[in-house]
């Protein structure tokens, strides 16, 4: 009788997840996400507030003549609203709407800190926190350099129906 080797199920999770991802810094701790989902890292800028948005929403952006909402992850991920520095930027990634299609959005993070080549070796699955807590924002937790990062899925911490809802309201405001 053969037997097959099988990977444990993280190394499996860790293939399918390695690659290139760009690294940041929010309320002290670490993130990251596919730095194919990236579009451009732009200084912190004057934000135009759209009313009736979530307080996760900042408002809108003029980047070259289109239209970006602009999503706080701080507040997004329930953290206390942090006084603005000369760290602070804004990462343009691009997210899928309802009907699949593309769209921008930009994210205010505290700090950005690198691009960084993650291996499967480095990736395991998130760790499971019970029934409570839903986390199925993260991708898995990598070891970067001695420190734990969450790799987030940005299109699900962004939300469809958010997407949605920014899209319709900046249309009217556009």
């Amino acid at each position: 009788m053969k037997t097959e080797l099988q990977e444990p199920a993280t190394a499996v999770a860790g293939q399918n997840m390695a690659g290139k991802y760009l690294t940041f810094a929010l309320g002290g701790e670490s993130y990251a996400i596919p730095v194919l989902k990236v579009r451009e890292i732009i200084r912190l800028t004057s934000i135009t507030t759209v009313p009736q948005m979530p307080d996760y929403i900042r408002g809108v952006i003029n980047l070259r003549g289109k239209i970006i909402p602009v999503m706080d992850l701080r507040l997004r991920f329930g953290f206390a609203a942090a006084t603005n520095t000369e760290q602070n930027c804004i990462v343009v990634v691009q997210v899928k709407n309802p009907a699949g299609q593309p769209t921008a959005m930009g994210l205010v993070v505290d700090a950005v800190e690198e691009v960084a080549q993650i291996a499967a070796v480095d990736i395991e699955e998130t760790p499971d926190f019970g029934t409570q807590v839903d986390t199925g924002y993260i991708l898995g937790m990598a070891k970067i350099k001695g420190v734990v990062k969450a790799l987030l899925d940005i299109d699900r911490v962004i939300g469809g129906d958010t997407v949605a809802r920014i899209v319709a309201t900046t249309a009217l405001t556009s």
